[in-house]
């Protein structure tokens, strides 16, 4: 059976019953009659023919042949490490921890928000900090979200000093971030020590990028005197011996966990990591994971200050949901809780060793060590470094040329004996020495305890760790368990066959600097792939760089910005947002320093015309771009996307349409043939990279050709230049890696090899006939709010709970809380309407299982309507309590007027399988009000306390 088959839910026959119920004789007719006709592809796309699941396997293999894999000594921010197999084959290839949904509904997201409560843990510990958030894109990114967060904090300054040590591709980002907000950048060595004014902050290198370990505390208390802050990019190995950044006085702390037992990937995903002083506790970009309790007064786990977040506070946010690596932090965390303290700080010691040694050999061979305090990093003196790197290369061995006569050589977890031999032999020596003295500061030496928490001292053998997973795991809900019906979000099979591959050691286990001629295979890869999407969105180049969705918006907007710009036209600082549109719309347009101009919604869901008109009028030399989402939010495909087009056009301004509803398109209609200037594509949505619980993601860029020479540039240049204002007629770097996340592009890969054109346009069509389906079959129960012409919806309804919630005091809150009960993920919440529900239920899911939803939400509408007649108060009804945990249910004390039964076993067939919850409703205002975000003692979940303590 072909994959195409395998990936879209309804069979032939189920197919024909759903379009029956919509009124429709085939898929053709459906989609004709909801997409308008001049947005419609006249015939397939130029894709290859299909290949089967295995075929496709077959060609990664021979592409993974293609690249010649040496073991990486390059350091430069990424290290070699040893993935451990029960963490590999428990959380990285296990369905349970992948498909899982960013945990907006806590009560079935307690096993994953444990393990991002470890990383935060893992990292305030590390650091010395106050508080940690759940991750980071990389360590760039990372630098640059420092540096949004310091000029938010300190609002005086205008200059950010960027330490000369810090990697080339963290000052290359840094910089460019930096001066889009129209901050000053000086690149200075900071052992010289801190001169001028007006400081915003700085950031320091906690190793340099040469390896060497300078105390910060001078450059801190300097630039606190000034009124900046700093921030301190550090290893987060090496803090396991060296002081943390807290005791040296830093008020941020940034890096990468990616050595924390996440492979290479040729250069992503991995997850990053900040931390910051209590103070500026709201100020922190990214999710932040706390603890709260629930309706029994038992500890539970949540998304904490989500006030801060771009769907609440749009333009003025400081946190994405797209700025994350969930997988990859709860991969990093669990490796800290299976090595513990003492683990680490065992691993950290042989890393040093190994580098110390390596010194100590060359020294006692006459050859110079640059520096004589360093981690893991030993910066050699030699006559031509490029004749080193290649002697190496040929050995198999990958070590960095930091310039013409300086060779970089980083050791990392999987060092052997024989790598150390062979390692001195490129260099020419042949002696390795058996010992050698320790090459950290005895000042710097770590004084501080560090993860004494119970979790990251009680999991010590494999049968204990794979229980844990296990244990955390049973918790949630994930794609592999039900239907994630979120509207917008496109939680579609993510297929096997491509991700099996991502952890292929031809694959994985490429370090992103290594030269071309050694990577064949990669870029053939992303080539095609590349090649492959340019055809899907009808644009002239695409950019894979961009590695999550908001980072693709960004890097949208930037290449817009400098295309303005590259033109003398200088004052095209406005953008223009539909206020139906994503929140990250406006978050980004905010960090890529455009002003947000919001153009209102019709009745009918649209874009108002008039108001975009006199928008227009008012702002129109100024304007720099709008930016759509098409289909819009509203789940409609609007038949006005050109007009708004051409008008934008015709002021001077670019069309931006978000990608984000590409899953209602692809192999249909093309963004680029119907006005778009530039689209970010969501490869975890439409292209099936899955979500893994808020990250991995991978959002490139496809633009016009005008606007190609403004895409992402490469990160990892010249480091004497790193920081060098890139030319006006050039774009700038979004990621740390030329690629960005390319260590996850062969699932995108893999789905579109394995559905060519047909398929595509078939898994198109399935998802619009699914959203369809059951708009028709609830209608009746949930108004659907927005439909098209016929009366049609995209690939996602809204269902409209207003006039129920006016009438019975239930919210939508309330019907997302009672569908845990029946074994559901809930719909989008409350966006982009309030008082709705947006449910998306993609192509993937086949007949039973929509029907199975569709049962619940009228089993639900039956609950609400008793409400309506007076049979049972809202406050004492099922569904003000839900959701409800199998304890609850067995509990001796039972004091609703509804039955055990009707909480726990609403429809029959949840009498032979049924996902309880591990908590009950959580209390979401008071983890904020008593905000903690680091592992709760094990007392804490003590029951009889807990009641005890519900009770009072």
């Amino acid at each position: 059976m072909d994959y195409i088959t395998r990936h879209i839910g309804p069979d032939t026959q189920e197919t024909e019953a759903m379009l029956a119920k919509v009124g429709y004789d085939s898929l053709e007719a459906l989609t004709t009659a909801a997409i308008p006709a001049d947005l419609l592809l006249q015939g397939p796309l130029n894709l290859p023919a299909p290949l089967t699941e295995y075929q496709a396997q077959d060609r990664l293999r021979e592409l993974a042949s293609k690249n010649e894999v040496l073991k990486a000594f390059y350091g430069q921010g990424y290290s070699s490490t040893l993935t451990p197999p029960v963490i590999r084959r428990g959380v990285v290839e296990d369905a349970g921890w992948y498909t899982a949904y960013t945990p907006y509904q806590p009560e079935i997201s307690q096993g994953r928000l444990e393990a991002l409560l470890n990383f935060q843990t893992m990292v305030q510990d590390l650091t010395g900090l106050d508080i940690a958030n759940a991750s980071l894109l990389d360590e760039a990114s990372a630098a640059a979200e420092a540096v949004g967060l310091m000029a938010r904090a300190v609002r005086k300054g205008r200059t950010v000093l960027l330490d000369a040590r810090l990697h080339p591709q963290v000052l290359r980002v840094a910089s460019e971030r930096a001066r889009t907000l129209d901050l000053e950048v000086e690149v200075v060595d900071l052992r010289e020590g801190v001169v001028g004014e007006g400081l915003v902050g700085a950031i320091v290198a906690y190793p340099g990028t040469e390896g060497d370990v300078v105390d910060p505390r001078v450059v801190v208390e300097a630039v606190h005197e000034r009124g900046g802050l700093v921030a301190v990019d550090a290893d987060i190995l090496a803090l396991t011996l060296l002081e943390s950044p807290g005791e040296l006085g830093a008020d941020i702390a940034i890096g990468s966990t990616q050595r924390f037992g996440v492979p290479l990937f040729y250069g992503g995903p991995h997850a990053a990591y900040m931390a910051v002083k209590e103070k500026m506790k709201r100020q922190l970009p990214g999710r932040l994971v706390g603890v709260s309790k629930d309706a029994e007064g038992t500890p539970a786990y949540r998304l904490a200050l989500q006030t801060r977040e771009q769907h609440i506070r749009r333009e003025r946010a400081t946190s994405n949901i797209c700025t994350a690596q969930a997988l990859l932090a709860v991969t990093a965390s669990m490796y800290a809780v299976y090595h513990g303290p003492r683990g680490l700080e065992a691993i950290a010691a042989q890393v040093h060793d190994w580098a110390a040694r390596f010194a100590k050999s060359l020294r006692d061979a006459g050859i110079e060590v640059k520096h004589d305090a360093f981690f893991d990093t030993v910066a050699v003196v030699v006559d031509s470094s490029e004749a080193v790197c290649e002697r190496l290369a040929d050995a198999g061995y990958l070590v960095r040329p930091i310039d013409a006569t300086t060779v970089g050589v980083s050791f990392g977890e999987d060092t052997s004996e024989d790598d150390l031999a062979a390692l001195l032999a490129g260099f020419g020596v042949d002696t390795v020495a058996h010992e050698a003295p320790s090459a950290l500061p005895e000042a710097l030496r770590r004084t501080t305890e560090f993860m004494t928490h119970p979790n990251f001292n009680s999991v010590h053998s494999e049968t204990q760790m794979m229980r844990y997973i296990r244990k955390l795991g049973d918790k949630d809900l994930a794609l592999d368990r039900t239907m994630i019906p979120l509207g917008s979000c496109t939680m579609k099979l993510n297929p096997t066959a491509g991700l099996e591959t991502i952890t292929w050691p031809a694959f994985a286990n490429v370090h992103p600097y290594t030269p071309d001629r050694f990577t064949a295979g990669w870029r053939e890869l992303i080539d095609e792939l590349r090649a492959w999407l340019v055809e899907i969105t009808g644009y002239a180049e695409v950019s894979m760089q961009p590695n999550s969705g908001a980072t693709g918006e960004l890097a949208g907007l930037l290449a817009i910005r400098r295309y303005h710009v590259s033109r003398g036209d200088h004052g095209r600082d406005i953008c223009l947002i539909p206020a139906s549109a994503h929140g990250t719309n406006a978050a980004s347009a905010t960090l890529a320093n455009l002003r947000v101009v919001v153009v209102k919604t019709a009745e009918d869901g649209s874009i108002d015309l008039a108001d975009l008109d006199a928008k227009l009028e008012q702002h129109g030399e100024h304007v720099a771009a709008i930016m759509v989402t098409y289909p819009s939010t509203h789940g409609v495909y609007e038949d006005t996307v050109q007009a708004v087009a051409e008008k934008v056009h015709a002021v001077g301004g670019q069309v931006y349409i978000d990608g984000a509803n590409m899953n209602a398109l692809t192999g249909l209609a093309r963004p680029g043939d119907f006005g778009g200037d530039v689209s970010h594509l969501n490869l975890h949505k439409t292209f099936t990279i899955p979500h893994g619980g808020g990250g991995p993601g991978v959002g490139p860029i496809g633009v016009a050709e005008h606007l190609i020479p403004f895409l992402p540039t490469d990160p990892n240049v010249d480091p004497t230049h790193a920081a060098d204002p890139a030319p006006v007629g050039e774009g700038v770097p979004v990621a740390a890696a030329k690629f960005g996340s390319a260590g996850v592009l062969q699932i995108a890969w893999s789905y579109i090899a394995m559905s060519g054109a047909e398929g595509l346009a078939s898994a198109t069509a399935h998802a619009v006939l699914a959203a369809n389906y059951v708009a028709h079959e609830l209608h009746d129960s949930f108004p659907v709010l927005y439909t098209g012409e016929h009366g049609l919806v995209g690939h996602e309804c809204i269902l409209d709970l207003r006039e129920l919630t006016d009438r019975s005091g239930v919210t939508a809150a309330d019907v997302a809380k009672r569908l845990v009960d029946y074994g559901f993920h809930a719909p989008t919440l409350a966006f982009p309407v309030a008082g709705t529900l947006m449910v998306e239920p993609t192509e993937s899911e086949d007949l039973d299982e929509l029907d199975r939803f569709i049962e619940a939400m009228r089993s639900i509408r039956t609950e609400i309507q008793e409400i309506i007649d007076g049979k049972v108060s809202y406050e004492a009804s099922v569904l003000h309590h839900a959701p409800f945990t199998a304890h609850s249910v067995a509990s001796t004390a039972w004091d609703y007027e509804f039955s055990r039964e009707q909480a726990a076993y609403p429809v029959e067939r949840l009498v032979r399988e049924k996902y309880f919850p591990p908590v009950r409703r959580i209390d979401e205002a008071y983890g904020d009000r008593n905000l903690v975000c680091s592992c709760p003692p094990p007392e804490a979940f003590d029951i009889s306390e807990s009641s005890a303590s519900a009770e009072k």
